[in-house]
């Protein structure tokens, strides 16, 4: 679900570093932003799937999650080995299936009367707003607080993975986490996410140089998409909508 081991060589290779790729996020964000229309693609396909055959949802999910495992590992080597004519069609299956994957959220969400597709769309605007302000902050920290931030919030994300991996091995022996506790991981998650917007904007520039963009981006989609559903994960549990 997350990038941690991505995350983890960007902040070996970043320590110490002055700027390489001054220009790698602006030539990123074209292929962030089409990521993430495939996702919204994904996403709607798989809603139609849950509403039409409902039956075959479950099994076609675990088979997208499979796939979409092995497509981030095999579209991460090429993309950071440069190969862009085979990294890009893979980052969009990669991307397709990410959509595929996020619909059984969505809707749940959509189902939820305290959610719905006003919640769909506060989860999105809040990872505008955080694109923002992480431009803002991350493009201006010094070196120190850099890495301070990098290392603190890589922590946190490495913590949040086992809690996260732990709160699905008790599911599945039907022990589901309480309302106020999918509270507190969430807007957890949402923290430590949008803290990972800030140090991608100080991270990436000092890791890729600028024609370096795809792994970049990649980096930036993952980074966008856990806010996103972390911030839409709150906002059910706030309204109710997930187990007590």
């Amino acid at each position: 679900m997350s990038n941690t081991s991505n995350f983890r060589n960007a902040i070996r290779d970043a320590k110490n570093q002055a700027l390489i790729g001054p220009n790698v996020i602006a030539n990123a964000l074209p292929y962030v932003g089409g990521g993430l229309v495939l996702t919204a693609l994904g996403t709607y396909g798989g809603l139609g799937v849950i509403r039409n055959n409902p039956q075959i949802f479950l099994p076609t999910f675990i088979g997208a999650v499979i796939l979409e495992l092995i497509l981030f590992f095999v579209a991460q080597n090429v993309a950071s080995n440069g190969n862009k004519q085979v990294a890009l069609p893979l980052l969009a299956a990669y991307s397709l299936l990410s959509g595929y994957t996020l619909s059984g959220l969505v809707f749940v969400a959509l189902s939820s009367q305290g959610v719905g597709i006003q919640g769909i769309g506060i989860a999105a605007l809040g990872c505008g707003v955080t694109f923002i302000a992480a431009r803002q902050i991350g493009s201006n920290l010094s070196d120190s607080d850099g890495m301070a931030l990098t290392k603190t919030v890589r922590l946190g994300v490495i913590a949040l993975v086992a809690v996260l991996i732990l709160q699905l091995g008790l599911s599945l022996f039907g022990v589901y986490t309480p309302g106020w506790l999918e509270i507190g991981i969430s807007g957890l998650g949402v923290c430590l996410f949008a803290g990972v917007a800030v140090v991608d904007f100080y991270v990436l520039p000092r890791t890729y140089q600028d024609d370096e963009y795809l792994p970049a981006a990649l980096s930036m989609y993952l980074t966008y998409i856990n806010l996103f559903i972390f911030i839409l994960r709150l906002l059910i549990a706030i309204s109710g909508g997930g187990r007590d």
